[in-house]
């Protein structure tokens, strides 16, 4: 018996060694709901559907997550977009996301090229491994078998009140949902997520979705990972700082432009859980 418990155990540390020195390409596919309200004249039901299919198609969305057992690297395909398309004089564009995501789980070292209002900046930090909690709930995702994660977390949001007009801060609990292979036993997922025992195919974060549609391990062309480098080196709480303070300014020219205008009409889109 002991003998057969040895050879499992090597068994299984030579599969496990094998498995780290995978390499690939996973391509993933995002998707959100948009929960919008516009209030004005002429802004009637079927206009709300159609700027809401229009602005949920824009998130609508393919990247790739290129891998080594240490290091990954999550962008956005490249694609010719179609021109904005517009409903009852509004054009519909959604800026932003195209953020090169690296994580080096080596080095402990984290890196998101991104960009505010068309300034570049490279967040550099170390790595915050997630508390995700482990189910043995599985389901399948194309041939791999998954399993179950959980994570849960207090965030402060803060959103315009209907009452005052006025941003408010509200405080709510957060649960993101992933699903894992222990097909490829690295700790690498699609944007923020990682930190699991086997690659993240599958998350559900409020209302975005990201899904995995197709995976080539160990690509006859050789893997090649390019860490961002690009844009003001800040910190992840530096970076949030100067967010913050970029969203409260275009909010406040927001409210005095519709105040000098004198416009009844508002509106609100939620996007996020």
């Amino acid at each position: 018996m002991k003998k057969s418990i040895l050879l499992l155990t090597l068994f299984g540390c030579l599969t496990f060694s094998i498995a780290q020195d995978f390499t690939g390409i996973a391509t993933y596919k995002t998707d959100r709901k948009v929960d919008l309200k516009l209030d004005g004249d002429g802004m009637n039901d079927d206009m709300q559907a159609q700027i809401a299919a229009q602005l949920r198609k824009q998130f609508q969305k393919e990247y790739t997550l290129t891998f080594n057992k240490e290091e990954s690297v999550f962008e956005e395909v490249e694609s010719l977009d179609a021109p904005a398309p517009q409903a009852g004089g509004f054009q519909i564009t959604v800026s932003g996301g195209n953020d090169v995501v690296y994580r080096n789980v080596k080095k402990n070292e984290y890196r998101n090229q991104t960009e505010i209002l068309g300034k570049p900046f490279l967040i550099i930090d170390s790595l915050q491994k997630p508390e995700w909690e482990l189910h043995s709930e599985t389901k399948n995702i194309g041939n791999y078998t998954c399993f179950k994660a959980t994570h849960s977390l207090e965030v402060t949001e803060k959103t315009m009140s209907s009452e005052s007009d006025s941003l408010v801060e509200v405080t709510k609990l957060k649960t993101t949902t992933a699903w894992y292979t222990l097909d490829i036993p690295l700790p690498h997922g699609p944007e923020e997520f990682w930190g699991l025992p086997g690659m993240i195919l599958e998350i559900s974060d409020g209302d975005l979705t990201i899904l995995c549609s197709k995976i080539v391990l160990n690509p006859e062309a050789e893997i090649n990972i390019e860490v961002p480098s690009k844009g003001k080196e800040v910190t992840q709480a530096e970076f949030d700082e100067i967010q913050e303070k970029k969203n409260a300014e275009m909010l406040e020219r927001f409210q005095s432009d519709g105040r000098k205008k004198g416009e009844g009409s508002s509106f609100r889109i939620k996007i996020g859980g």
